[in-house]
């Protein structure tokens, strides 16, 4: 069956409440009110009203000005305004106050009030959708801003960083200094290989559907294994996984591999130089359909003020080792996807654990 639309029926004659709710309530659900205070409190009470009818004539206030009292705090309801009266003051006011949608006449009919309800409930849907629009190209908007110093940082610096190495190897005639000179470029060229590829992730992230299939945690970590202990061995970290999994779970595994992936590359990346004993961890443990990982570093930390902020697009809470700002945010729009959680708590100089929650499909 589908879902009634929501209805709020203001009115101070008590006769006209129940004729109101006893004629609709086969096709609609109906609240109503007496009063203004039982009007906003349905109104806070029931978000998903979509139409409020309102008499003109209610004490101490008209239909008027209770619609443009209610215009900031709920904008999304469809107001009609029901008047006996042919006061063509009232229906200015009422149009260019109120933003009434459309006015009906007591008495009235049913059919009237139907077509009335029907075409507000469109209007309704239209401005839903709109404003949900607005909101996807405002965050477009914003990103493409993001985006643009991105591209003059990101992948020009590394390209600028190439061009100079270029010119000053030109004038450059002893092996070595050559030798350190294509070491300068490979290091730019691997900065922006990597911005390239986080990129390529956060494109597929946004536009891919998902695939789901059983996934062996323990295959999962022996890739992560085999590109990590060469990291962990260069940078003198020690380097622990553990899986637990007695159970099947089923999901997509390209954006799971996603999440780990950047979870541990960060982990190493941001290891404070000058702890002794550095290490990272991760556990990952499937039960009751629910694949929960954790991934513990002993690395410099995240600033308290920080924490809310490092999941948006292009952020970068520190500035020890360059980075995208691409990572965490393509961390969270793969759990957006997957439906799961995640919670970070980190302690400056003393390392960061992150908590992945993903259910099983």
């Amino acid at each position: 069956m589908p879902t009634k639309i929501n209805i709020l029926y203001i009115d101070d004659e008590p006769e006209n409440l129940v004729g109101f709710k006893a004629t609709l309530r086969m096709d609609y659900q109906v609240f109503t009110a007496s009063n203004i205070p039982d009007a906003l409190a349905h109104l806070e009470n029931n978000p998903d009203i979509r139409v409020v009818f309102c008499d003109q004539r209610m004490p101490g206030i008209t239909g008027v000005e209770f619609f443009e009292q209610i215009c900031t705090s709920y904008p999304l309801p469809v107001r009609i305004l029901l008047t006996a009266y042919n006061d063509i003051g009232s229906m200015i006011d009422a149009i260019n106050k109120g933003n009434i949608f459309r006015y009906v006449t007591k008495p009235w009919n049913e059919a009237e009030v139907v077509s009335a309800i029907e075409e507000a409930n469109k209007f309704y849907l239209a401005n839903s959708m709109l404003l949900v629009k607005n909101d996807e190209l405002q965050k477009a908007y914003n990103e493409l801003n993001k985006f643009a110093y991105s591209v003059s940082h990101d992948i020009r610096g590394p390209i600028s960083g190439i061009l100079g190495a270029i010119d000053v190897a030109r004038g450059i005639d002893d092996l070595q200094e050559v030798k350190e000179m294509l070491y300068l470029m490979e290091k730019s060229l691997k900065k922006l290989d990597a911005y390239v590829i986080s990129m390529h992730d956060y494109y597929n992230l946004q536009r891919g559907e998902l695939h789901i299939d059983s996934i062996d945690f323990n295959k999962i970590i022996e890739e992560m294994k085999a590109i990590y202990n060469v990291v962990s061995m260069v940078k003198g970290v020690n380097f622990t996984a553990v899986v637990k999994q007695n159970e099947v779970f089923r999901g997509d595994e390209v954006p799971i591999k996603l999440i780990l992936n950047n979870l541990l590359s960060n982990a190493f990346k941001y290891q404070d130089k000058n702890s002794k004993n550095k290490s990272v961890d991760v556990c990952i443990e499937v039960e009751n359909n629910m694949v929960t990982i954790h991934v513990k570093d002993t690395g410099i930390g995240i600033l308290g003020t920080h924490v809310g902020e490092i999941f948006n697009l292009f952020y970068r809470a520190n500035s020890q080792e360059s980075g995208s700002g691409f990572g965490l945010y393509n961390v969270k729009s793969a759990l957006l996807k997957l439906n799961g959680q995640i919670e970070v708590s980190s302690v400056m100089h003393k390392g960061t654990t992150f908590k992945v929650n993903i259910p099983s499909v």
